[in-house]
């Protein structure tokens, strides 16, 4: 999962219950569970930090979401309910916490290269279950000032220092319910267009997912909030069924993440 994809899940602290029915021919190549294989994963992950006034910043960390924020290490609203701080602590360091109903869920520790091209993102995720997932992104500047964190940051490379394991079990007859086992964020789904909203105590207005079945070993996955895309799936198992590859697509960004999942 991308880095922004997992930092939308990790904000959700979605749990969602689920129904089941025995499984049709077209859901069983998906079912069992499978550990992310990040060898043969490309992972892209595009930022945007702008000037919004002395101190203030615009961060943009995907599509047209953008949250505000005065770099004076105070928690200040985010997205989707969630608080977001930056601490400054040298011209080259800064410390970006999210917050979650008061409960740390993301740390970013950024560092800027001496000649300004290159910015180092060291990211815990903190899950409720106790367990974290830490991700090492090297970002490369592609636009905006020399100096700085301003600017327009990609990277094509990350360091997975943990285990991402999703689960894939049915849903109700012909749907599917996707499980991030560590995150604990399930989505359940029919593949007939229409929404299916999520359900926990911390899950905001609006959520919810769409679907559709391409052929017998691909669907289309689409999450939304208040029916804005936040990000879209094609999900596809191979001919042998021990490969699962999700390919996401994220409004604003020209280049897909590329997921290749085994089977365990």
């Amino acid at each position: 999962m991308t880095k922004r994809t997992l930092r939308f899940l990790l904000t959700l602290a979605v749990l969602t219950s689920t129904l089941y029915a025995a499984p049709g021919d077209s859901v069983i190549p998906f079912l069992g569970k499978w550990k992310l294989d990040p060898a043969h994963s490309r992972l892209t992950d595009q930022m945007k930090v702008e000037s919004a006034g002395p101190d203030k910043y615009n961060l943009n960390f995907s599509g047209d979401n953008v949250e505000t924020i005065v770099a004076d290490g105070t928690d200040q609203p985010g997205l989707f309910g969630s608080t977001l701080a930056i601490i400054v602590q040298d011209a080259n360091n800064w410390k970006v916490i999210r917050k979650t109903n008061g409960r740390t869920t993301i740390i970013g520790l950024w560092e800027l290269s001496p000649d300004g091209k290159t910015l180092t993102d060291n990211f815990t995720g903190y899950h409720n279950n106790g367990t974290t997932t830490n991700l090492h992104y090297i970002y490369q500047r592609i636009s905006g000032p020399a100096a700085g964190f301003v600017g327009t940051w990609e990277s094509t490379t990350e360091d997975v220092n943990s285990t991402y394991e999703m689960e894939i079990k049915p849903f109700q007859d012909g749907g599917l319910s996707f499980t991030n086992v560590s995150a604990q964020v399930t989505q359940s789904l029919q593949f007939d267009g229409k929404d299916y909203p999520g359900s926990g105590p911390n899950v905001p207005a609006g959520y919810a997912s769409s679907g559709r079945r391409i052929n017998d070993r691909s669907v289309e996955r689409i999450d939304k909030i208040n029916g804005k895309t936040l990000y879209t799936q094609q999900i596809e198992i191979s001919q042998d069924s021990k490969i699962l590859t999700m390919t996401i697509h994220i409004p604003g960004r020209d280049k897909p993440d590329i997921m290749v999942f085994n089977r365990e």
